[in-house]
């Protein structure tokens, strides 16, 4: 796969060098991307959503999910408590996985639940209020005029 020099783009701009990491990670990301375990991401409300990864055969002591530099680490170890048992068919597959999402900004691990084999982490996004969008109000041209000439007259 061919590699590209963003260096041009970093010295051309300010601010933006965010999103050249981000497309300079994702050119650099293997080809094939890993399959197990299976996961889904819904959106369950406006800002917020839900990720929800298949981890059949896993405890809670067995799993570990943390956020660290913006991105969400999903991982678990299985303890080998298979010694002495003799499987005819093994199907359901207890590897050690370790899956990465990342975050955008303002997004936030809300929490996190494990039930009938389904691990659930919830994200909100939280949007502060100097980036929310806001109505300006439009004074009109007769009141502008009135508060000029009421100053004049003071001074």
């Amino acid at each position: 796969m061919r590699g590209y020099d963003f260096a041009p783009l970093y010295r051309a701009t300010v601010g933006f060098d965010k999103i050249a990491d981000m497309m300079d990670r994702v050119l650099t990301n293997e080809v094939s991307q890993p399959t197990y375990p299976p996961y889904n991401i819904e959106k369950t409300a406006d800002d917020a959503y839900r990720i929800s990864i298949a981890v059949a055969g896993f405890s809670d002591d067995d799993l570990t999910v943390e956020v660290k530099d913006g991105a969400l680490h999903v991982s678990a170890r299985k303890v080998d408590e298979d010694e002495g048992r003799t499987y005819l068919h093994r199907g359901i597959a207890t590897r050690a996985f370790q899956r990465r999402f990342h975050l955008a900004d303002h997004v936030r691990v809300v929490g996190a639940s494990h039930e009938n084999g389904m691990l659930h982490i919830d994200l909100q996004r939280e949007i502060p209020e100097a980036l929310k969008p806001r109505r300006i109000a439009i004074a009109k041209a007769d009141a502008v005029e009135k508060d000029v000439v009421d100053a004049k007259a003071v001074n």
